[in-house]
């Protein structure tokens, strides 16, 4: 759970410092969810991109031997799931968010 909430930490900043909006996150032991309001403007790819590169520099520098003995010494995979949403409500989104669990 404190990793987690470094992770979440450092994912708001990237968020902000792209001008896009963090509204919900949570995550359990092999990812994260998230749900961000982002401008036009904002590549996809590169806001992925700069999400696992800050969290993964925070992460390291607070827990150095966090990925010693793992099969490729990388916090995050280079694969993620994007998605956007016009029918259902925020509301609906942050709710499925927050029940995901931290098992």
């Amino acid at each position: 759970p404190e990793v987690l909430e470094s992770v979440l930490a450092a994912l708001k900043i990237a968020a902000e410092d792209l001008g896009c909006s963090l509204l919900e996150a949570n995550g359990e032991a092999d990812h994260v969810h998230l749900l961000v309001s982002y401008p036009p403007k904002v590549n996809i790819s590169e806001m992925v991109n700069r999400f696992k590169t800050r969290s993964s520099r925070k992460i390291r520098e607070e827990y150095p031997g966090i990925l010693e003995g793992g099969k490729t010494g990388l916090f995050w995979s280079r694969s993620y799931f994007a998605c956007s949403v016009g029918g259902a409500s925020l509301e609906v989104l942050k709710k499925y968010i927050e029940n995901q669990t931290t098992d």
